[in-house]
This record gives structure tokens, C-alpha cells and sequence, in this order.
């Protein structure tokens, strides 16, 4: 395999001559990467461009020892004369997922269409490089022994990681003085935030991060606690109105129903979950009825000590007289009661795993995780291993093991998101500090059950004026892939294009 690919190498750097010598890899690396020359059709005509796959190293920095290999998709165009052109890191959350998803359905040069793959016409390459990655333990990245693999499945190790891999991968493809941007969605947007301050720590400038379906990295509450949990009725709203289940005296225009929701969310509904305990029966019953008036729940399903509905609560009782609960990542799909509502459903994976391995040129036996399942590959002991995901460590501190229970089955009964254990890490707010330039976008769909929209849109008004030039929030008609409604797939790449452009 070792020979073929170092043939492959050759041959590919050969012909990436013609795109410019600036593209090729500066330094040798331990694996030979292959480069293929690609073309797709866009609405400017014929785009050329150069396909580098390869797997980067993250060593010991002690001993240079390889404790981990990371796998990339690199696509590049040569810069116009005396410009530079920005390079986007992407990646997908999980924890535990491959970069296929957003490869492939919105930011990449191919884009998945049922179960084939097409040219992208509206490819983010237009307008900045792109490296895709795979964090270790997904896609063809792996750990180099099993007694490293703790070291990158949790939330210290999997930082770090990423952080090395886009430090390396700039200076192995001199890439270091290009415009650095990096995206990320769900468990990979706090990823984005935390590697932007752990590269600006250490003196290397990130000029943007987006960050997708999974918070703005904030770690400053700018919101009240109370108000924060009143206006996600409002978002609850949306998809019970979608659903026919809004009440009937609140008519069927939306706009009037989202004001009189917000203002009931303002005036009452914060106000007494900053006194719940205190609150009378008869008070306790007044908020269950607008509730349920707006969310669509029946009343009796609806918490009568905390007066919150959960993520869970609302997705599994809307539509339970239907014998239906609502889908985790887009609200508008139901699955039948008993079922997972996690599953998102990718015909394209054939295609992608062919294309990495013939149309991109990468040859290797290693399965594709998470689009090829590992019981594909070698288990020298007959026991294959627990997804990244079973085995991933949260915690940012020590903790004990009965904390740590407590606080997974906490995330669990609340259903929106995964736990927060110990202090976060220096995310958004941090990295902005050391760089008051650096751009953020934070983007969500309306019908993500992780979704905080109409909070959101309250913190953006909320934020010190330093704060409020420098980060966006968005959000879309959409899921928590809302770039799989082709409106809200156009117009978050023209909102990505407008910020990169922004601070050229």
C-alpha cells in the first residue's frame, strides 16, 4: 500500500505544478499525501481546482513521537497575483463524526443529492480554501496505539488535538500568513471556539469562526437564566404551529402568534420562574394554561413544579395522542413513539467512500467511520471498539464517577445536549479578547430541538458593544442541518461568503 500511494504522491504533485508550487506540502511528511486534479460546473462557468488527501501527525512534543494520525480533504485554487486566499478548517461534532456532512451537503466541491454525488455549484472553494478534518477516532483518523486513544476522546484531548492539526497543517503547506477561518457545526462548534482562543494563545491569528447548530461559545450568561428558558417558548412555537397544535384562539397568522407568545414569555412567564417556588396554585395553573395555549402540550403533561418544559418533554409529547414523537435534529419529521428520534438518514455514503478512495486518489483498507462501520476492518482480540461517542470524556476537571453519572443522566432527561462537566474552556468571548478583529457567526435552524433562536436574538442585543461588532447570530428555516432546505443552503453561504470577505 505504502508503495502505491508514494506513486500516487508523485504523480500528483507533478501535475498540482501546473496550480502554482505555493500549493504543494512545504515539508516532507510521514505519509505521502495524493493530489488529484478536479473541475466542477458552477454558475461561473468551469471551477479548476487542486484535491490534496493526506493524514497529519500530532506528535508528542517531547519526544516527536506520532501518538495520532488525523485525516484531511484539502481543496485549493491559486491566489490571484499579490493575494492571499483564506483557508476554512471544517469540521462536524458528534463527538465523534466524520467532516462528511458538511462536505458534502454544503460546503465542498461535490454535494450529496439522494445517493449519488454532483458538482456543487455554490461550493464555498469560490471564495476560500477548504480543509476538511477528521478528528481521531472518525473517517480514516485513528489513534497510532489503543492506550492513546484516551488522549483524544474527550473534550481536553479532542482540543488540543484539533488545534496541533490546523497549526501543522499550515505550516507543512505554508499556509501560515493565509486568512484563517474555521467552521464547525453541532459538537464542533464549541470546538471552532475553543481551538480559535487555543490558536490565538498561541500567537496565531484566526479571522473567523462559524459557528454551526451548537451555541455561540459564549461563556458569559448575557441573558437571565429565566428569561433564557421563557423565550425558548417562543422557538417551541414554531414547530407547534407547524404541527396544527397551537391553539386555536391564537388564530393562524404566526407573526401575530410569535408577538403575543413573546410578550406573555417577557411579562409573565420570566417573572415567575424567577419566584417559582413561591408561587400559588392558582398561579402555577395560569402559566400551565398559556403554556400549553402555546407549546401545544396538554396541561397535565406539562411540569407543574418547575413549570419548564424540556427538550425531551416537548418532543415526546406533543404528538403522543398520534402515537408519534418528534425528530431530535428537525421537529418537523416525527418518527413512530419507541423509535429513535436521532437518526439522520445519508444514502449518499457509498458515494462519498468511493470517491475518497478512487476519485480522490487515498488508497487504504482503514474503514470509513461513521459512513463504514469498523467490524469491516481488523480486531486482533475478536473485540471491536466502542464508538468515540460511548466513550467520550466530557469532563473539562476531575470528577467522580457518581458526579459524572449524575451529570450524563441529567443531559440525558433534559434532551438538549450533551453535559457540561467542570468549567467550560476559554471559548468566543476569550478569543476575542486576544483578538478584538476575529468575526463570528453563529447560525441555527428554527426546527433544531438544540435550537435557542429567539434567545439568541436576545443575547445579540444584550452583548457589550465591542462584542455586538464582532459576532452575528443567525438563524434559518431549517433543522439542525438546516442547509438541507436549499433556501436556508443558499442563503447561509452567501452569510459565510459576506463574513470572510468582511475582514479581507
Amino acid at each position: 500500500m505504502k508503495r502505491k500511494n508514494s506513486l500516487l504522491f508523485i504523480l500528483g504533485a507533478a501535475s498540482y505544478l501546473f496550480l502554482g508550487a505555493a500549493l504543494l506540502p512545504a515539508v516532507a511528511q510521514e505519509e505521502p499525501v495524493v493530489v488529484t486534479q478536479q473541475q466542477i460546473q458552477t454558475g461561473d462557468g468551469v471551477l479548476k481546482y487542486a484535491a490534496e488527501t493526506g493524514r497529519i501527525a500530532i506528535r508528542d512534543v517531547e519526544t516527536g513521537t506520532p501518538h495520532g494520525h488525523i485525516f484531511y480533504i484539502a481543496y485549493r485554487l491559486p491566489a490571484a497575483p499579490g493575494e492571499t486566499r483564506p483557508v476554512t478548517f471544517v469540521w462536524n461534532g458528534g463527538p465523534g463524526s466524520n467532516s462528511a456532512f458538511l462536505h458534502f451537503m454544503v460546503v465542498g466541491p461535490k454535494r450529496a443529492e439522494g445517493d449519488r454525488l454532483i458538482d456543487n455549484a455554490e461550493t464555498w472553494l469560490t471564495f476560500t480554501d477548504l480543509v476538511f478534518v477528521d478528528p481521531i477516532g472518525t473517517g480514516f483518523s485513528r489513534p497510532d496505539k489503543a492506550e492513546y486513544a484516551s488522549e483524544f476522546y474527550g473534550t481536553l484531548g479532542d482540543t488540543a488535538s484539533v488545534t496541533e492539526f490546523v497549526r501543522s497543517w499550515r505550516l507543512l503547506h505554508e499556509a501560515d500568513d493565509a486568512p484563517l477561518f474555521l467552521a464547525g457545526e453541532s459538537w464542533g462548534a464549541p470546538r471552532a471556539a475553543t481551538v480559535g482562543y487555543a490558536l490565538e494563545k498561541r500567537g496565531i491569528q484566526v479571522d473567523g469562526l462559524v459557528l454551526i447548530s451548537g451555541g455561540s461559545g459564549l461563556n458569559t450568561a448575557y441573558v437571565p437564566p429565566e428569561l433564557k428558558a421563557a423565550l425558548r417558548v417562543v422557538d417551541m412555537s414554531f414547530v407547534a404551529f407547524h404541527h396544527g397544535r397551537t391553539s386555536p384562539a391564537l388564530g393562524k397568522d404566526f407573526v401575530a402568534i410569535r408577538k403575543i407568545a413573546e410578550s406573555w414569555a417577557r411579562q409573565t412567564y420570566a417573572p415567575a420562574l424567577a419566584r417559582v417556588d413561591g408561587l400559588s396554585d392558582a398561579e402555577r395553573t395560569a402559566v400551565i394554561n398559556e403554556l400549553s395555549r402555546f407549546t401545544g402540550l396538554a396541561p397535565e403533561l406539562i411540569d407543574r413544579k418547575t413549570l419548564v418544559i424540556t427538550p425531551n418533554q416537548f418532543r415526546n409529547n406533543l404528538l403522543k395522542d398520534q402515537g408519534l414523537i418528534l425528530g431530535t435534529f428537525d421537529m418537523r419529521q416525527t418518527v413512530k413513539t419507541g423509535t429513535s428520534s436521532y437518526r439522520v438518514a445519508f444514502e449518499a455514503g457509498p458515494a462519498i467512500v468511493r470517491y475518497l478512495r478512487r476519485d480522490l486518489g487515498y488508497r487504504t483498507d482503514l474503514p470509513y467511520l461513521d459512513l463504514e462501520n469498523s467490524e469491516q476492518g481488523f480486531a486482533p482480540s475478536g473485540k471491536y471498539p466502542p464508538s468515540v461517542n460511548e466513550v467520550w470524556n466530557y469532563a473539562t476537571a476531575e470528577i467522580s464517577p457518581e458526579d459524572l453519572q449524575k451529570a450524563l443522566s441529567e443531559a440525558a432527561r433534559r434532551g438538549d445536549g450533551p453535559p457540561q462537566i467542570g468549567s467550560p474552556l476559554p471559548a468566543t468571548g476569550e478569543a476575542i479578547a486576544l483578538n478584538p478583529h476575529l468575526k463570528v457567526l453563529v447560525v441555527s435552524g428554527l426546527f433544531d430541538s438544540y435550537a435557542t433562536c429567539v434567545p439568541n436574538e436576545e443575547t445579540a442585543q444584550r452583548l457589550p458593544p465591542a462584542l455586538q461588532k464582532v459576532i452575528t447570530f443567525k438563524s434559518y428555516v431549517g433543522g439542525h442541518m438546516m442547509y438541507l432546505d436549499t433556501p436556508a443552503r443558499l442563503q447561509f453561504t452567501h452569510d459565510v461568503k459576506a463574513m470572510i470577505a468582511s475582514v479581507r
